[in-house]
């Protein structure tokens, strides 16, 4: 795997003399993308613009509502979208140039993998996940990284492009570090965090505006169901210092759930003092999907690799599996004994 400026001195030399070319790019995320990912997505389409390439943002699938504001982002392809498709597929064939942002693993672009992993053209990973897959041509990956945009500014830094950081770049990166930190107060918020926040404000962005426009635009709908799931679906587990949610799909159709509705609810089990693990198991098509945070040195990474097809970050991580919902969170239960122990050594 080829470390992007820090293997050799000439990488970041035949990066910039590759682009000092117009080309035919090619910039995607994960599927369902979160802020982080179409902050990683919309910040480098627009400085890639201003650069003079031809360059084509393209989403694996739709995104949640709580993003249409964000800058350009009428501009994203929705690969998923039947009137869309065929264009996505003829740009990412005629790509000279693919960023892949915010994954490292291949089977997070859904139907596009394949696609993507055929493509003749050359690929960038800027990701801050753990395990990256080798498939990249470069890659500016550090996990340490509180988020994908955090990355983006800091290569925008090294290929000397900060002239380029006008106010709707600014404000994309912003939104990706403010979503992924937890507004500031996750652990991987560093000094270099805060610096970055700095420097974005001065570029004119508006803190207040993004995190409202992020954070207070819930529906109706999502207020009743958010009170239904704290009120009744919350289950706390004080001898294992864990709490968890379970929704299966009449629950969801009840409160006519869309996209991004659960966002950060898993938070919340995580808010209960003393608790070491939240996690959440939501019933879609064929599939259940979880979500998983922690406190300390507990992995949920690792948890969840290890035990359900996932992986991500130290303390938050995603999942799913192929059983039914009870199966699942059965299995789930039946874990819990195996790991009590690294659960309660953890500091309150």
């Amino acid at each position: 795997m080829k470390q992007l400026f820090t293997e050799s001195a000439g990488q970041k030399t035949d990066f910039l003399e590759f682009l000092k070319t117009p080309r035919r790019i090619v910039v995607t995320a994960h599927q369902n993308p979160d802020g982080d990912a179409f902050g990683s997505i919309l910040s480098l389409y627009e400085v890639l613009k201003q650069l003079g390439h031809q360059v084509h943002a393209i989403s694996p699938t739709d995104h949640a509502d709580f993003l249409n504001w964000m800058p350009n982002v009428k501009d994203v392809i929705n690969f998923e979208d039947k009137l869309e498709r065929g264009r996505a597929e003829r740009l990412i064939k005629e790509a000279e140039l693919i960023f892949c942002l915010d994954f490292s693993a291949l089977d997070r672009l859904k139907d596009m993998h394949t696609m993507v992993k055929e493509s003749e053209a050359r690929k960038v990973m800027i990701d801050h996940h753990q395990q990256p897959e080798d498939f990249a041509d470069f890659v500016y990956w550090n996990v340490k990284a509180a988020a994908t945009c955090e990355l983006i500014y800091c290569l925008i830094e090294d290929l000397d492009w900060l002239s380029y950081v006008n106010q709707n770049v600014a404000t994309c990166i912003y939104t990706g570090i403010l979503t992924d930190t937890g507004s500031f107060k996750f652990d991987s918020t560093s000094k270099q965090v805060h610096r970055i926040a700095g420097e974005l404000i001065d570029k004119g962005i508006n803190p207040n505006k993004i995190s409202r426009k992020l954070f207070d635009q819930n529906s109706f709908d999502r207020l009743k169901f958010m009170g239904y799931a704290l009120g009744e679906k919350l289950i706390y587990l004080p001898e294992y210092r864990v709490a968890y949610f379970v929704f299966n799909s009449e629950e969801q159709e009840k409160f006519n759930l869309k996209k991004g509705d659960t966002e950060g609810l898993v938070n919340y089990g995580l808010s209960i003092a003393g608790v070491v693990m939240s996690a959440i198991f939501i019933e879609k098509e064929n599939l259940i999907k979880m979500s998983f945070r922690s406190v300390d040195d507990f992995s949920v990474a690792d948890f969840a690799r290890k035990n359900f097809e996932g992986g991500g970050h130290k303390n938050a991580a995603g999942g799913r599996s192929n059983e039914s919902l009870e199966q699942t969170v059965k299995r789930f239960l039946g874990l819990l004994p195996d790991v009590k122990d690294e659960l309660l050594v953890q500091p309150t």
